[in-house]
């Protein structure tokens, strides 16, 4: 997996504090998408170990809320495969912290209840691994700069431990 950009200390996509991981790669190719450069999966650079602990340093100030996983599409199946071991690694070292991640796929197609090309062996276990989802591809039409956290009104804030526990979506209230 390669990634375009990490930041620290990054305020805009998440509650919080947080660092930031944009993967590389992405099929959604939404119009106007902030992010273009990043549908390229050979865009960027190798996540490596190294790169994991680089992340991990720059969360483990106590005033890092946690982490937050975009891109690219992190829940494209090569991405999946490879965070899916990097969020256990995290969630061992950082009980306290939170996980945000932002897909253009659903919670319904991420828990396999809508067929999805982003489902495979790995997608519950990153799903249960991860705070709060904001899903849904960016659509042009419905871009509203006055929202929080997502950048178009049909993204929902989801909540995803009581999602999963209700199976059903429950939105994160701020």
């Amino acid at each position: 997996m390669n990634y375009g950009e990490i930041k620290t200390n990054d305020i805009a996509n998440g509650e919080g504090v947080r660092t930031s991981l944009f993967v590389s790669g992405c099929t959604h190719h939404c119009k106007n998408c902030f992010n273009a450069k990043t549908w390229d999966f050979n865009f960027g650079e190798e996540f490596t170990k190294e790169t994991e602990e680089e992340i991990f340093e720059s969360v483990e100030p106590e005033w890092i809320n946690g982490i937050t996983l975009l891109g690219g599409e992190p829940f494209e199946i090569q991405n999946q495969r490879v965070l899916v071991g990097f969020l256990k690694r995290f969630r061992e070292k950082f009980k306290n912290k939170t996980v945000w991640c932002y897909s253009g796929y659903t919670f319904e197609e991420l828990c396999g209840l809508k067929e999805s090309r982003a489902f495979c062996e790995v997608t519950k276990e990153m799903l249960s691994m991860i705070d709060v989802l904001v899903d849904g591809e960016f659509v042009q039409e419905l871009y509203d700069i006055s929202l929080k956290f997502r950048g178009s009104s049909n993204q929902r804030i989801i909540d995803v431990k009581k999602s999963l526990e209700k199976n059903s979506v429950v939105l994160f209230l701020e």
